[in-house]
């Protein structure tokens, strides 16, 4: 029996899926191909079939990573109707998406890694970057403020994440999480500074 072009297009796509789960969880550094592809149920013989190499593959990977945490963060300001922002806040700075790197958002795993990357790597960092920037400043009413409000939501979102994932001691990373949604709550656009 042949293997069709769906049937590659189907393998690569669930090759990429499992190294964008791979390298959100681990970064862009540890995954080896050997083990990807036997995770994503194909042999190490066909992965040239479907990238020209470990660096096209991660890339790749990156970006999809990158770009899966649009429609999340979308679907998480979208639960708090009175609030989308805090919504938003509350879905990032959550427990479960500390503990849950595979599945989280790829800004806080790859950012070190952007840095340094290459110009791929960036510029899919930097296009999710923009995307959740806009997104966060559409949720605001004053569209002077939005911009730099959202500039500040993000950092704020990813650096808690971070160093919640980066501590040893749980009790200081839920403090982390917490501490930050508290205050990026009562930071919302349009409460008064007295309020802070």
């Amino acid at each position: 029996m042949g293997y069709s072009q769906a049937d590659k297009a189907a393998s690569r796509e669930r090759v990429l899926r499992t190294a964008a789960r791979k390298v959100r969880a681990e970064g862009v550094t540890r995954p080896g191909v050997a083990d990807l592809m036997k995770e994503a149920g194909l042999t190490h013989g066909g992965f040239y079939k479907h990238f020209t190499s470990r660096d096209d593959l991660i890339a790749q990977a990156s970006a999809v990573a990158l770009a899966e945490g649009s429609a999340k963060m979308e679907r998480a300001a979208q639960k708090n109707k009175q609030d989308p922002r805090a919504g938003l806040v509350d879905a990032y700075l959550a427990k479960q998406h500390r503990d849950a790197p595979a599945t989280g958002c790829a800004l806080v795993t790859l950012g070190a890694a952007a840095g340094r990357g290459d110009q791929h790597l960036k510029e899919a960092y930097e296009k999710q970057v923009r995307a959740y920037l806009d997104l966060i400043a559409g949720l605001d009413d004053d569209a002077e403020e939005a911009r730099a409000e959202s500039i500040l939501t993000l950092s704020a979102l990813v650096g808690a994440t971070l160093m919640s994932r980066a501590v040893a001691d749980s009790g200081l990373s839920d403090e982390l999480l917490e501490a930050v949604a508290g205050r990026l709550k009562r930071h919302a656009p349009g409460t008064p500074s007295s309020a802070v």
